[in-house]
This record gives structure tokens, sequence and C-alpha cells, in this order.
């Protein structure tokens, strides 16, 4: 579509594709492709060169292990890939990158050994506290995920700490699983004198996919930090001097302040109900005016239904990569050097169909951005754009809502003394599951469990469910949302016949006409008691959360004439610890069997991924075990 003037651009949508075929490409993309971001800079981590001068305490190892039950202990392979410290007497330097920074994105796995306790400072100077922190109720700015506080020794003993910052929620696994920690950090600023005119602060911190802080200014630098000053860069350090700690796929983004600007920006109006584009050559022009900026507020409060096309230059800061995406609640394009970069032609429900990527110059471009309302209560449309050196930021001016206060309903179901269980949809793995319950109990461990196919899709810690997408408005998603951080499971048929133990596992596209939902009933305690016939068995299904730590019961009943197999769960890599327990790697979560005579667990691999099965034979049989995150 090169050198597509404007109004044959928009004639060529509406013949490309109908709204119908727009709103399934939008679910394939999302299925299939996940969104598209700009590249992170890797650690190779193959050996200790992408850190200053280390103490020895510090070394590149192929892998590690971490006894739950061994208070501070780390044990490493030969290798490369995983950052490995082990503090001895004399042994205890902090490590810092030789590379250093301004604002940052960094994200990296960590594990945490029992009763260990690191850091990562920022600039060398803002600590994100790195504890195991599994089990604890109430989480301080001292537990895993916290900001930790700053000190001040010349305060009365008992108040010398200052500015913690306590996570949201505990989000913290169990010792010695893989955790995911996210961060994004701002740097101070300083004029051309050199005087600080703002503080850092956290944009986000994230762990095992939840959002612990948000926007937290920092006045200064924490406890224990590396300088006692402030400066604009600095280097990435890791604390050494308190217990074990090891890390891996460490990779990091450095932003510059960077923006793209507007020249010769001009925006027309036109009037129009069509849903698909029409040809802008056949309306009318209501309004023509210059412009500083994509200016949406106009159209915020009001039920027109209208078409804005914005032209112009983008003034590009540095040649390189960019990624351009488009969320609307209507239909939106973005053409750039006249090319069609993202089409959204159609009806769309604050959708994306993810970034545009393209390659651009240092200099001035052309470019046309539409926006179709055409339907006159939705009002929303953004334009976002990521470069290099660019944080993700939206190219457009804040839409406010003019005339009326933005009302915040409270759609959270909350778990109070006795267990709760609710229908709703449910998406795992990207997929819709229409015939779900989930449970949630007042210890704070909850879980969802799908009746259709006799699995459970994931457990999780922290509060239960939001119910947004159902009770909002006309609730048309029907989606139930967990409002803790999760652990999804294979969410496969859990039972299946088999021929032998390399036959492949049935999935949910394989309907088996041999299963029977015979539905649930609630113990004495409000607990849910499933049951169902598959292949000639009777399968009762129960699970019980732990009140002391986080991890879940599951208690299974199988009485049948035929032997059938059990899958338990399925990853990229399933280990056998030395303890017994088995360690699901992808999602990093443990499986430990217990009262479950004469079972024995098979670890396989088919198709790229590690499968964990249990061959039931036939008769009564009792399988137990825990799955503790």
């Amino acid at each position: 579509m090169k050198n597509l003037k404007p109004c044959y651009f928009l004639l060529f949508l509406f013949i490309l594709s109908s709204c119908s075929e727009k709103k399934e490409e939008v679910k394939k993309v999302a299925k299939d492709k996940p969104l598209v971001v700009l590249p992170f800079q890797k650690m190779a981590l193959n050996d200790i060169t992408e850190f200053k001068e280390a103490t020895e305490n510090w070394k590149i190892g192929g892998s590690v292990y971490a006894d739950r039950s061994k208070q501070n202990t780390l044990e490493s392979t030969k290798g490369s890939g995983v950052l490995v410290n082990i503090p001895e007497e004399g042994k205890r330097g902090h490590l810092f990158t030789v590379f250093e920074h301004g604002d940052i994105d960094l994200e990296l796995d960590v594990m945490i050994p029992k009763g260990s306790n690191s850091g990562i400072y920022f600039q060398g100077r803002y600590e994100v506290q790195l504890f195991d922190s599994w089990g604890v109720k109430e989480a301080q700015h001292s537990d895993m995920g916290g900001i930790y506080e700053r000190w001040d020794a010349s305060k009365e003993e008992g108040s010398e700490g200052y500015d913690g910052h306590a996570p949201k929620m505990n989000a913290a696994k169990a010792p010695g699983l893989w955790q995911h920690l996210k961060v994004i950090f701002h740097a101070p600023r300083f004029d051309a004198s050199g005087t600080k005119t703002k503080n850092a602060w956290f944009e986000e911190v994230w762990l095992n996919g939840v959002l612990l802080h948000e926007n937290v200014e920092l006045t200064g630098p924490t406890r224990a930090s590396a300088f006692e000053d402030e400066k604009a860069i600095g280097p990435i350090m890791i604390q050494g001097d308190h217990g074990p700690v090891a890390m891996k796929n460490i990779q990091y983004k450095r932003y510059y302040q960077k923006a793209i600007g507007f020249k010769n920006l001009v925006v027309q109006e036109y009037e129009n109900t069509a849903k698909q584009f029409p040809d802008l050559e056949s309306l009318d022009v209501i309004t023509e005016a210059k412009a500083d900026s994509i200016d949406l507020a106009t159209v915020a409060n009001n039920n027109s239904q209208k078409i804005f096309k914005y032209s112009g230059s983008m003034t590009i800061p540095d040649s390189g990569d960019y990624l351009f995406d488009i969320k609307v609640n209507g239909g939106a394009a973005l053409l750039i050097n006249n090319d069609t970069l993202i089409s959204m032609n159609g009806e769309y429900n604050r959708d994306s169909l993810g970034p545009g990527k393209i390659t651009l110059e240092k200099g001035d471009v052309p470019f046309t951005f539409i926006y179709n309302k055409h339907t006159p209560w939705r009002r929303y449309c953004e334009l976002f754009v990521e470069g290099p050196g660019m944080q993700k930021y939206s190219l457009q001016k804040v839409i406010p809502m003019v005339g009326k206060e933005e009302v915040k309903l409270d759609f959270s179901i909350k778990v109070g003394s006795e267990p709760i269980a609710q229908r709703s949809f449910w998406m795992h793995e990207g997929i819709k599951r229409t015939h779900c319950i989930s449970v949630g109990i007042p210890e704070g461990i909850h879980y969802t469990y799908d009746l259709k196919t006799g699995s459970l899709l994931q457990v999780w810690g922290g509060d239960f469910m939001d119910a947004t997408k159902m009770w909002l408005s006309r609730g048309e998603k029907q989606l139930g949302e967990p409002e803790g951080f999760i652990v999804s499971l294979h969410g496969d048929p859990e039972f299946a016949s088999l021929e032998n133990e390399d036959s492949i596992w049935p999935d949910n596209s394989m309907e088996n006409t041999d299963f029977k939902q015979q539905g649930y009933e609630f113990d004495i305690d409000g607990i849910p008691i499933f049951s169902y016939q598959i292949n000639g068995s009777n399968v009762t299904n129960r699970m019980i959360p732990s009140d002391a730590e986080r991890s879940i019961k599951r208690m299974i009943t199988v009485d049948g004439t035929n032997e059938i197999w059990y899958k338990v769960a399925d990853g990229e890599q399933i280990q056998e610890l030395p303890d017994g327990t088995f360690i699901v790697n992808d999602e990093s979560y443990y499986i430990d069997f217990f009262e479950s005579a004469g079972l024995k667990p098979i670890v396989r691999n088919l198709n790229g991924k590690d499968e964990l099965i249990v061959k039931i034979p036939a008769g009564k049989q009792n399988i137990n075990y825990n799955i503790i995150w």
C-alpha cells in the first residue's frame, strides 16, 4: 500500500475488511501473537564481565537449587546464565553493573532461599527489597518487593527509619522458586546548576505479575545505599552481604526523556455514522483548524458521531525502530510516510491490534491519524509510541471528563469468614472458559475450576475476585478476574485412557463423550466437592487451602474398573528435587505428593514440554498432593 493517497486508502480499507472480520482478527492476534515491545538489552551472564570488579561471593552458574526447608542454603552447578551470590566470612561484597542509568525499565528472575535477604539498589541508592517473605500476612517495607526505608541515626532510638513503602500485597513465592521482578524507575531531575528539581520515583514495581507500587516518590537514598548523594545517573547495585540470592534473565531499557514533536498539524472534522471508513473526499469538512497537538477532548463529552483526521509531520528525535499502538472505542487508522501502519476499520471496544513497527530516520516524516467515533456514547481513542531510548507514552492529550465527576465503582468480591463460590466465564491461557466456578477461602488462597473439563485452572493468593466485567453495565464479557497473583495450571482434562506412557494427552479440542459432569456439593466447612464420571471411573475432587502457607491440598478419589492416567502438571521443565517434591519451572511452583500409596509419578517429554503424569490402577485409589507457590 505504498504511496497510497489518503482518500483511496480509506476506500481500500472499506473493501478490504468488514467489521465482523476485523473483530475476529482481534481475537486471533490476542491469542496467537502477544503484544510486541522493542527489545530489551540482555545481560549475557556468560561470565562476570557485565559487572565491575566482583568479590569472591559472586559467580556465574548454570543452575541453582535452594532446599525450601533449609535456612540460607543455595547450591549451584557449573555453567552460565545464572548470577549467584553465596556470601561467606570475609566474602560479602556488593555487585555493581558496568553500565549506569537514569530512567530505566529493569526485568529479571530472582530466587531467594529460605530466610535470605538481599536487595537491588537503583543508581546504587534506592532499594527494592529482596527477602524471603513467604507466608507473611501483612507485608512491610522490609518484605519482598518493598521499597526500603531511609535512615537517620541522629533521631531518637526506634524512630531512625522513615519513608519506607510496604508492597500493596505479599506476592512473594515460596523459597527456592523463581520469581519475576519488573521495575520502572525514574532518576531525580537537576537544573543546569546541579540543583535537584524533582525527586527520584518508582513509576511501577511488579512482582510475579502483581503491581506492588505505583508512582512512589523517593526523598533521598534508602538505608545502606552505596552513595549518600544523588545524581542523574548511577549503576545498579545488588546487595551481597546479607544472604544468598540468584538471578537470571536480567534485561533492561534505558530511557532518555525523548519525545516525538509535531509540525504543520491540521485537524479536520467530518460528520459520519458508518462503522466502516468512507471515502473522506465524499464528505463535507465541518471544521478545519491548525493544531499544536492531538487533542480529542472536544469529543469526550458529547454524543456526536464524527471522524477526526489529523495530518502533518512528526519530528523523529533519533533514527531507529518505533512502535505505534492504537486503543480505540470505535475505529482508527495511522499512516506514516503514506504507508498504512495500523488499520482498525470497523467497531472496536477499547481494543488494540498490537503495535505497528516501523523504521524511521531522524527528522520530519508525514503522517495521518484518523479516529472514527461512529457510536455516540463511545468516546475513547488513544495513540501510543515507543522508540529508541523513548519510554512508551501517549501522543495525545489526556481526555478529561468535563462537567461530571468520575465515579469509581468497586465490583470486587470480598471473602468474609466463610468460603464463597462464584460462577463466571474465565480466561485461561488466552482462551475463554464458559463453565467455571471460582472458590474464595477466608485464608486468602483461592482457585478456579472448570466444570466442563473437570480440571483445576488457576490458584492464587491475596484478594479474591474482580467481577467488573460481569456486573458493570451489561457485563458483556461475563469474565471474572483474580485479584491476587496467580499460578496457571495445565487446564487440560485431568484424566485420560492412554495406551501407554508415551501416548499423547488429549486437549480441550477433543470432545470426550465418556465425560459426565455430576455437579458438586458443599462440605460442612463450605468447601465444594466436585464429582464426575470418565471412562468408567467415578472421580471426586476436593481442594483445601492451607491456613499456614501459600499452598492448596488436592484430594482426589478415583474408583473404576479400568486403568486410567492422571495428569498433574506440564511445563517447560519438570524436575524431581532431592527432597522428593517436583518443581514446575515455567510457572515455578512445587508439587508435593503425600499419602498416595503405590502411585509413582512419571516425568515425560512430549512435543517440547514436560508432563508429570500418574498411572492409576483399577479399583479405588487416592491421589493426594500439595500445590505450593
